[in-house]
Formats: structure tokens, C-alpha cells, sequence
């Protein structure tokens, strides 16, 4: 099957699965791109660009739905947002960053399904320090930016395990987060120079289509213990493919 094909089918398939627990699939876009070989200097821009369109369908039915947290979201983003654009215009050796990023990835899913098996998943919901905030987004935003990822996907099991926020609401605030934070490292990695693939305005039909559909699920069709074990199973799948790719 031609690479630009199979890479559709596969983005496909990432915007429904991540966008149903509110992320975009970056990582997922990435590791397919690694994995066909794709020109190195076209990858991270172009998931950026996929990223974007589908976390801005899930900021949007999570938004309507409304499932977030304002006071969660901006100590948040008003950190990460900055060190996303400055971690765009590093260029650091992939492999390495993709390893560390896999491995991350792993752990969260090792606590997601730890807090799956020890604690009933709606809890008791507490306030966030803003030096909690700050500590949290400040590595996640820098180390978004260097990947060319969201930073959902490190945020969400964060939230989840500090009690930040309710589940459906984590998914919210993680959609409308990868969608500023990704913007942000596409500026910086555009203030660098970069190339986007030939291909993306098809790639971008798959990830739409994809996204309303996933979102669509997460918002009104995925109870908590469904959303909870989808995370872990992207968790999982992103992980091995950034450590493997």
C-alpha cells in the first residue's frame, strides 16, 4: 500500500481513538510518520498541524458540553504556552526525545491503570496551587515544543492523579491545552524554518473526520470507566510507538 495512503487510514483511526479522551494524536501521528519514513523535517510540523485541527474539535464539544475548568486551565496554559513556542524552535536529537517521551508515556499509563484498580475514578475534587500549576506546565510545555506534541497526553494523567479536576472535565481542559500549546510550537518551529508534507490538506480530512466522531463519543457516549481505560490503552499504544519508532 503507498505510505501517504496508509498514513491516512492509520490518522484516521488516531483522531478517533485520542480525541474521545480529549487529546489530538500527535504522538500517534508521529510515531506513523517515523515509522514510514517520512522526511524528518517535514514530521513535527506536519503533526503540529494535524494536532491543531483536531484539538480545536474537541476544545469545541467539550467546551459546549461543558466539561473544563478555567481556573485548572490558564495557570496552566499561561506557563506552558511560552515554553511550547521556545521548546519549537530547539532542534534537538530525536531519538533521545523520543525514548525519554515513551517511557513517560508508560509510566502514566502504569498510574492511570494503578488508580483504575485502587480508587473509584469520580472523586473528590481539589483546589491546584499555582506553583503546582507552574511546575506541571512549565517541563510539559518545553517538552512539547522539542517533540512537536500537544502535551496533553502528559497532562492529563497529572491531573487525573493529583485530583485536579473530574475526569470529563480532565479531558476538556487537556483538549483546549493541546490546542494552544500546539499552535505555540508550530509558531516557534515556523520561526526556525520548517516544511510541511504535500500530502497534509488529505491528511487533514482524515483527522477532521476523525476527531468530530471521537469527540463525539467522549462527550456523550463513553461512560468514565470507558474513557478511563481508552487513555490507558493510548497511553500505552503512544508509548511503544515513540519508544519503537
Amino acid at each position: 500500500m503507498d505510505p501517504h495512503l496508509l498514513a491516512l487510514l492509520l490518522f484516521l483511526l488516531i483522531a478517533t481513538l485520542y480525541s474521545s479522551v480529549g487529546h489530538a494524536g500527535a504522538s500517534g501521528y508521529l510515531a506513523v510518520m517515523a515509522l514510514l519514513s517520512f522526511a524528518p523535517e517535514t514530521i513535527k510540523p506536519t503533526s503540529l498541524v494535524l494536532n491543531i485541527a483536531v484539538a480545536g474539535i474537541a476544545s469545541w464539544r467539550y467546551l459546549r458540553a461543558g466539561c473544563f475548568d478555567r481556573k485548572v486551565f490558564w495557570p496552566l496554559a499561561l506557563v506552558a504556552i511560552p515554553m511550547a513556542f521556545i521548546g519549537g524552535t530547539m532542534q534537538l536529537p530525536a531519538q533521545a526525545f523520543r525514548i525519554v517521551a515513551g517511557v513517560f508515556l508508560l509510566a502514566s499509563a502504569g498510574l492511570m491503570a494503578w488508580r483504575a484498580v485502587q480508587q473509584t475514578i469520580e472523586v473528590q475534587v481539589r483546589t491546584m496551587p499555582w506553583y503546582s500549576a507552574a511546575i506541571i506546565a512549565l517541563p510539559i510545555g518545553l517538552l512539547s515544543g522539542i517533540i512537536g506534541v500537544g502535551g496533553g497526553i502528559f497532562l492529563s494523567p497529572v491531573l487525573i492523579a493529583g485530583r485536579y479536576a473530574a475526569l470529563r472535565t480532565v479531558s476538556g481542559i487537556a483538549a483546549l491545552f493541546i490546542l494552544l500549546n500546539s499552535v505555540a510550537g508550530l509558531l516557534g518551529q515556523w520561526s526556525a524554518g520548517t516544511t510541511l508534507e504535500p500530502f497534509l490538506p488529505l491528511w487533514l480530512l482524515a483527522v477532521v473526520a476523525g476527531g468530530l466522531f471521537g469527540s463525539y463519543l467522549g462527550v456523550s457516549r463513553l461512560g468514565s470507566r470507558a474513557i478511563l481505560a481508552t487513555l490507558v490503552a493510548v497511553l500505552v499504544t503512544a508509548g511503544l510507538k515513540m519508544i519503537c519508532a
